[in-house]
């Protein structure tokens, strides 16, 4: 008997719902949800439901207890964007390297300490963490002509991401209910930060003005000292928003997801009608190719985005059918970056970063087949709208092995040029 199913079995049965809510606090909203519409009248359901999924209007601040772990923990991050400030590091040196350890390891002990994780996987993400900081400082190689080096800095903060969902998913790691939750606190957390830095910069517009009227220049110290500490301590912020206020985002993120996939989908198809007009070559245009890449990735990001705030409620098949071309377009797109890169390969070797693109295209792919091949087996309503979550969700432990493999295997394999 599946959960769904127990909690409509058990619904008259106010203790057994109990049990199966502490057992499984957020798989039980998430079914309980789902069930909901075949339960209505019934008073216990109805409860529930009001228990469940209240809204309150009032914007929360939090305890003391939080708002003194927000202060330290954004003043922990300012400090640590500043190192180079105070410390004999070159600025390059250390922003390449370590930027990703700027808040990445301060949210990680946050949710550590939020879930309750045992010992055991703290001892895990502590590790992983003080791994990643020793190996990628202790890299031999001049920043401008270690392509290891580079790959190895670009995908540094994406094994840091992965670490931040471990912590996240916690007891919960194998449930893609909890992955798919993780990719909703992602999609989140870059709009309530997108607005936080949007007011920081309206902000610091005013504050240059009001400074330049009486003839003073901030703008070398502001920059520094006020906008760069507020930039690292941005994404924190956002989290304990997120965290204090759901009714925030729940509203606001699957609005943005309804919107973007229609227009991504609209301006995809123009810029490839505009790629054959204006006779473009990513076979030949490196730089073209790198774009063509950059695109990819982000068009794949809305995709996995909207895919998971739409998962929270029942999907209309019109929402499918614009996933499902927009799925089927980004497939061509990367047939084509694909072809590219194995072109490339042939004409001039294997490279670090060859082999990186190409190994990433060969995942976004097969991950993008599988995505398209559930929404299109939606649309015949020969497959569960869950299914295409499960999918996306069952994939990122493949990249987040391939980002170690690109991370840690790389210098070694190419001998660190």
């Amino acid at each position: 008997m599946s959960f769904k199913e127990n909690i409509i079995a058990n619904i008259d049965n106010p203790k057994e719902l109990e049990k199966l809510y502490r057992l499984r606090q957020s798989d039980f909203k998430t079914e309980f949800n789902s069930a909901y519409p075949e339960l209505k009248n019934n008073k216990l359901a109805d409860f529930w439901n009001e228990r469940l999924n209240f809204e309150s209007t009032d914007i929360s601040l939090g305890t003391k207890r939080e708002l003194t772990y927000l202060i330290i923990a954004s003043l922990l991050a300012a400090a640590i964007v500043k190192i180079p400030a105070y410390l004999p590091v070159d600025e390059t040196f250390f922003y390449t390297r370590n930027i990703g350890f700027v808040f990445f390891p301060i949210l990680i002990l946050y949710f550590s300490w939020k879930n309750k994780l045992p010992i055991k996987k703290y001892v895990i993400a502590a590790a992983a963490v003080l791994f990643s900081l020793v190996f990628i400082n202790l890299l031999p190689g001049n920043n401008n002509n270690s392509d290891t080096l580079k790959l190895s800095c670009i995908h540094l903060p994406l094994l840091l991401w992965s670490v931040l969902g471990f912590t996240i998913t916690g007891n919960r790691l194998r449930n893609y209910s909890a992955r798919l939750g993780y990719i909703r606190y992602n999609g989140d957390l870059i709009v309530i930060t997108a607005i936080i830095l949007i007011a920081g910069g309206i902000l610091t517009a005013l504050t240059q003005g009001l400074f330049a009227l009486i003839e003073y220049n901030i703008f070398e110290f502001y920059l520094r000292y006020i906008v760069m500490p507020g930039v690292a301590a941005a994404p924190i912020i956002g989290t304990f928003v997120i965290e204090k206020n759901p009714q925030l985002v729940n509203k606001v993120s699957p609005v943005i997801a309804k919107i973007f996939c229609p227009v991504v989908l609209v301006t995809l198809i123009v810029y490839l009608i505009a790629i054959i007009i204006s006779g473009k070559d990513p076979y030949n245009d490196r730089e073209f190719l790198i774009a063509f890449n950059g695109l990819l990735i982000i068009v794949m990001a809305i995709i996995v985005f909207s895919i998971a705030e739409t998962s929270k409620t029942d999907k209309n098949r019109i929402e499918i059918l614009i996933l499902f071309l927009l799925s089927a377009l980004t497939i061509i797109v990367n047939g084509i970056a694909l072809s590219a890169i194995l072109y490339r390969i042939s004409e001039w070797g294997i490279t670090p970063n060859r082999l990186a693109v190409l190994g990433g295209n060969i995942l976004i792919l097969t991950n993008l087949l599988l995505v398209t091949y559930k929404l299109y087996r939606t649309l015949l309503n020969k497959s569960d709208p869950e299914e295409i979550g499960k999918t996306i969700s069952a994939f990122l432990p493949i990249y987040t092995l391939w980002t170690v493999i690109v991370t840690f295997i790389f210098p070694l394999v190419f001998g660190f040029r």
